[in-house]
């Protein structure tokens, strides 16, 4: 027979592990968002112009404003204030406890000298690398952040390599004036000798086994920083500010947990290379909000590592609130991937316009990537003037780097497969875009039960579906000025469009291709017998 005091011991144990299991099984909806912690400060405030720093665009200020920082952080923290001015500097790493504060018409500028970043262990899209030291760095820090008003430039335009078509003729003269080399063909201007060799020799910046930071010595001015990075971070805040001309990303949160990015401003130049915004790699519980972005890449970019070693890091980037933000240029607006491999999960995405940008809401990736992304929830989305796709997903991003390494590209389920599933898009508006939806994913791994409800999109076709299975169409209204399908089906399964509107007479409003498309459900939709059409092996009876 059980005694009492084993019992009460054993429930007191129960008490103690629930919170635990309660933790491990949590879900979130918009009823129940994720909570991000804020940081605190204490109100001391150390003045840079106390540590001999000078606002006057010549001094180098690296010393004065790191001592400000180290100091400030082994005093018990508070706000570390750079006053109006144009301040030049070096890196700039940041410690616990520490605000750096930018006031008004304050401008930190870093320096073009590049002797000054040192050649550092970093990563390069998931994976370990050699880089330059980022301009604002930060590493296992606890309550930490860049606030205020003011600007912070990386300087970018002396790190990145451009062709000429990307300019006009008196930007280009003046790039040409500024020194560097050109290509062989006099088309693309690089920074230097050394910058135009390793890209030309496709050289590879990763810190694989046997490599050490020496190695890379010849190739230093090749390995572009990004602008902010922070890594592995807890509490991190930065509200106010203007990022801009970034040698490579942007703003790179790696590891972090607890962050908030609020009211920035990040802009670089429509052709600045890998000029993303925001990359939020592998981070949990996370807020963006109320930000403006205007970029040569991707905008607000969700990732968690490459191929086999962002699968072993095993990081998802999750638990994430993505509201009220405007995107006036990039590659995509809202975009996950293609660098997944770590998977994300439970990402809210509303109130949000993209203006202009390449595609709207954007998910990639490709076989032999692997990772899991489930649990997008997007609402509330708006967008103008897209040039491609208003919301697209596709299995065969086709990039290639030479930091890419082997991968398991046969058309078979393993550990490489992507994994795209369980989202739902609502109340989505666009006047503008070549095409409306386009999804494709792998025949061996279809994207998987996305949902999409109230959409509006003028468009010039409306919606293509290869190897898709589980995808919903609710009260749509599709305004298209093609005489090709309304919409598209390739080898798709499970498919249902409930209340499509259309304008104007279309001779074909549903094309269903391949034999293994089955099980699509028209309801409450004005579609006549002769306005479907099948073909390459697609049955009559697969369409209801």
């Amino acid at each position: 027979m059980l005694r009492i005091p084993f019992l009460l011991r054993l429930a007191s144990l129960g008490l103690l592990l629930q919170p635990f299991f309660a933790q491990a099984q949590q879900t979130y909806s918009w009823e129940n968002l994720p909570v991000i912690d804020q940081p605190r400060f204490r109100a001391d405030t150390f003045l840079v112009t106390s540590y001999g720093a000078k606002g006057d665009g010549l001094t180098l200020n690296t010393k004065a404003i790191n001592r400000a920082i180290a100091e400030c952080s082994q005093k018990g923290g508070g706000v570390v204030v750079i006053p109006a001015g144009l301040w030049m500097s070096g890196p700039v790493v940041l410690k616990s406890n520490v605000n750096l504060h930018l006031k008004k018409a304050a401008t930190l500028l870093f320096t073009p000298d590049k002797s000054q970043y040192a050649l550092t262990e970093g990563f390069y899209e998931g994976k370990a690398a050699a880089r330059n030291q980022s301009p604002i760095s930060g590493t296992d820090l606890e309550n930490v952040a860049l606030t205020g008003q003011g600007i912070v430039d990386g300087n970018g335009d002396v790190w990145r390599a451009v062709h000429q078509r990307q300019l006009t003729d008196s930007q280009w003269k003046e790039k040409l004036a500024s020194g560097g080399v050109l290509s062989d063909d006099q088309k693309t201007w690089y920074p230097s000798v050394a910058f135009k060799t390793a890209s030309q020799e496709n050289k590879s910046m990763l810190l694989t086994s046997g490599k050490s930071l020496s190695d890379f010595a010849d190739m230093k001015d090749f390995l572009r920083p990004n602008l902010v990075v922070l890594l592995r971070c807890k509490k991190v805040l930065l509200e106010g500010l203007t990022f801009q001309n970034s040698p490579a990303w942007c703003l790179h949160p790696l590891l972090c947990q607890h962050l908030t990015l609020r009211k920035l401003t990040v802009k670089n130049p429509e052709y600045a290379h890998n000029g993303d915004g925001m990359d939020i790699e592998s981070c949990k519980n996370f807020l963006v909000e109320d930000c403006s972005l205007d970029v040569g890449d991707d905008a607000i970019c969700i990732k968690s590592g490459k191929d086999e070693e962002g699968r072993k890091r095993g990081v998802p980037t999750e638990n994430g609130i993505i509201r009220n933000n405007i995107v006036y240029n990039g590659h995509g607006g809202f975009v996950v991937g293609s660098e997944m491999s770590g998977g994300a999960r439970y990402l809210f995405v509303s109130n949000c316009t993209f203006m202009g940008t390449d595609k709207g809401l954007r998910f990639k990736s490709v076989r032999g990537r692997g990772g899991v992304v489930e649990h997008i929830y997007a609402r509330n989305i708006f967008m103008k003037d897209i040039a491609q796709e208003a919301i697209f997903f596709d299995m065969y991003y086709f990039v290639k780097f030479a930091t890419d390494s082997p991968r398991d590209e046969r058309p078979i389920v393993n550990e490489g497969t992507p994994v795209f599933r369980n989202m739902v898009f609502e109340n989505v508006v666009c006047q503008g875009a070549k095409k409306g939806v386009f999804v494709r994913g792998l025949p061996e791994m279809p994207i998987q039960q996305v949902r999409m409800k109230n959409l509006i999109l003028e468009t010039e076709r409306g919606v293509e579906l290869i190897d898709a299975r589980g995808i919903s169409l609710d009260q749509v209204q599709l305004v298209t000025n093609t005489v090709e399908p309304l919409v598209f089906i390739e080898n798709s399964q499970h498919l249902t469009f409930n209340s499509v509107e259309y304008a104007g007479k279309m001779p074909i409003l549903f094309s269903v291709n391949g034999e293994r498309s089955q099980d699509i459900h028209i309801q409450k939709t004005d579609v006549q017998t002769n306005q479907t059409v099948f073909a390459n092996g697609a049955k009559a009876f697969s369409l209801k």
